[in-house]
């Protein structure tokens, strides 16, 4: 069952790249589209099949492969899993979606991108650690390619510089794995036998503060975070989708899962590290990206404030935070993705992304008013307005947060307000104002370009009203990985009504 969510892309792949006849730009765009949703189609299935009272591993596959180097096929699904494969099959079916029907190379193009999704998809199901690895790794080669042979300005540099941040990210988390099963007087690199193993405090710190780095990187948090702005800079919009959306997500996953849920006593011992680190990269996130004059370097810089909300609840390892900060994994990735669709979509009609040569798009005759509708839309989203995803979300992580490191909180919450700033600096100066050009027309917008962003925003807006739909996938799984922390706080012991009560509460606001 999980199996068919890396193979049906990969397979799609293959036979988009290696198929002996003719395809047209169009039928592979079609073809991908098919495979990716399928994809999507088999996601919501396991949602029905879900069984949301369960906080053990579900539906779990299991073939004995490489026994002599602990190396098994062990996939598994739970609450942080499910989340996690639903936002990578919905982004992928966008991005592929989201991309141009004239664009060249159309079949490598759209194999790289299913090969990327099936191997993101086996990563979040992975229950051994070698595994993990192994298809945390085998998206680097892809993805080099869809950078340097898609992208815009600078495009060599940016996957270079791609590929060597995130060959050391997997140097540092193949260490801790290996430290970690090995210390732990096994060969065996299965999740469950990681669990049980006795490692010493201070060894844990160690391990734990490599895997932290080896994750840091990729997500990414500052310091690690110089190759993101080249790289999502440069990038086409739907390999920004994916690289913003998705893979950024391995990060955030890997933490929770491996660092959090492998060393709780040593998550306890950094959690006031791990609230200044996440306060930190909030903050520098949004005072860098008030500075910027292109827009998708200012979205690329507001990604990694709004990673830090993920970290600050996972910091905080209340109930409350860690179902805010999954949520705000899936709440991130849909925002994201729509920001960068629609500065995709200004870039083509308007042919420039810096604020400094945009403005009056609002324009209902001459303008692109349904893309500036929508930026605003999306603005808002990210700067945490009420009734929409990115508020309930935040407002989880903050309200389970606060008792625990409440001068972090505040900072973050310093942050959101100047996540508004900037949001309202870019709605000025691209959507509001006078042409300048008084004979221009921009190109209609497609319905190929339409469709992403209407997708996206009617989930933003939904789940931004009903946010129980969102977060109560992940309650059980949370409090799995809560139980295992030990508990130094007394602010940690919130049970999960609260969060519900607080879900509740705030799509009330």
């Amino acid at each position: 069952m999980l199996s068919l969510l890396i193979w049906l892309p990969i397979l799609g792949a293959l036979l988009l790249a290696f198929l002996p006849i003719k395809l047209s730009a169009t039928n592979a765009r079609n073809a991908a589209l098919a495979v990716s949703g399928a994809s999507l189609l088999w996601t919501v299935v396991l949602f029905t099949r879900f069984d949301l009272g369960t906080a053990s591993f579900q539906m779990r596959e299991f073939i004995a492969w490489l026994p002599l180097l602990g190396l098994d096929y062990d996939l598994a699904l739970d609450g942080l899993s499910l989340m996690m494969v639903a936002l990578n099959s919905l982004l992928t079916w966008i991005a592929i979606c989201s991309s141009s029907t004239t664009i060249e190379r159309p079949r490598f193009f759209y194999s790289l991108m299913l090969f990327v999704s099936g191997g993101v998809a086996g990563a979040f199901l992975a229950q051994n650690l070698l595994l993990f690895f192994f298809l945390f790794e085998i998206e680097l080669v892809p993805l080099y390619f869809l950078i340097s042979v898609w992208g815009g300005e600078k495009r060599e540099y940016a996957a270079t510089k791609f590929l060597l941040y995130t060959a050391l990210a997997g140097a540092f988390i193949f260490a801790g794995f290996v430290g970690t099963v090995w210390l732990g007087g096994t060969l065996d690199f299965s999740y469950e036998q990681a669990l049980q193993s006795e490692i010493p405090l201070p060894t844990q710190i160690v391990l734990l503060g490599i895997l932290l780095v080896g994750f840091g990187i990729k997500i990414p948090l500052i310091p690690f975070h110089t190759w993101l702005p080249d790289t999502y800079v440069s990038a086409s919009p739907p390999v920004a989708i994916m690289l913003g959306g998705v893979l950024a997500k391995l990060g955030t996953y890997g933490i929770f899962r491996f660092g959090l849920g492998l060393f709780p006593e040593a998550w306890s011992a950094l959690g006031p590290f791990l609230a200044v680190w996440a306060a930190a990269s909030v903050l520098y996130g949004a005072v860098t990206a008030i500075a910027q004059k292109d827009i998708k370097r200012m979205v690329a810089y507001s990604s990694i404030g709004h990673m830090g909300y993920v970290m600050l609840g996972g910091a905080a390892f209340t109930e409350l935070s860690v179902v805010g900060a999954i949520s705000q994994m899936v709440s991130h990735g849909l925002i994201l993705a729509l920001l960068f669709h629609l500065v995709g979509v200004v870039e083509t009609k308007v042919g420039t992304r810096q604020l400094d040569q945009l403005n009056g798009l609002l324009n209902p005759l001459r303008g692109l008013p349904l893309i500036s509708a929508l930026l605003v839309l999306s603005g808002m989203a990210s700067a945490g307005i009420p009734g929409l995803v990115g508020f309930i979300t935040e407002f989880l992580v903050f309200q389970g947060s606060y008792s625990v490191y409440p001068i972090a909180t505040l900072f973050c919450v310093v942050g959101t307000g100047l996540t508004a700033v900037y949001f309202v600096i870019l709605i000025n100066r691209t959507c509001f104002g006078r042409l300048d050009n008084e004979t221009a027309y921009y190109d209609k917008v497609t319905n190929g370009e339409r469709v992403p962003a209407f997708v996206l925003a009617a989930i933003v807006l939904t789940l931004g009203l009903q946010p129980s739909w969102l977060v109560l996938w992940s309650e059980s799984t949370s409090a799995r990985l809560i139980a295992a922390v030990p508990i130094t706080q007394t602010a940690a012991s919130l049970q999960l009504e609260t969060s519900r009560d607080s879900v509740n509460d705030g799509a009330h606001l």
